[in-house]
């Protein structure tokens, strides 16, 4: 089974106040199968992620107005989407960095800039735990 069988139809949202790396990731998830949602920073996300209801949700950790920490804190309170995996993107690669995502709920820690093949093993990686749960 390739991986990108595994993430065909999978809602992705990714939250990145950088044009470039929501490009990217649209372009590398949508080759792949996946239905992609794209935010701009927290506030965008929160205002769409209701309505599109993803299945994984990517998230930069530097932005404006709301960082992806406090993003990831709100999307994680949320009663329904608090299952929802949330990714952390950041050039930042520090223990502390790390662990300052895991304490607001997030699943995985993804360095930037990530290929197309790390994006889309991060994806399949909660697509195997999504159907077997």
């Amino acid at each position: 089974m390739t991986i990108s069988s595994e993430i065909t139809g999978l809602k992705v949202m990714v939250i990145d106040d950088s044009n470039t790396i929501r490009r990217s990731a649209e372009i590398f998830l949508g080759q792949s199968g996946c239905k992609v949602i794209l935010a701009e920073d927290g506030f965008d996300a929160l205002a769409k992620i209701a309505d599109n209801d993803p299945d994984l949700v990517f998230c930069d950790i530097l932005m404006p107005r709301l960082d992806g920490y406090q993003t990831c804190a709100l999307i994680k309170k949320s009663p329904r989407f608090h299952a929802t995996p949330v990714i952390m993107l950041s050039s930042k690669d520090s223990l502390f960095d790390r662990a300052r995502g895991r304490m607001v709920g997030s699943d995985l820690y993804l360095t930037k800039p990530f290929t197309k093949d790390s994006l889309l093993k991060a994806v399949a990686q909660f697509a195997r735990r999504a159907s077997a749960g």
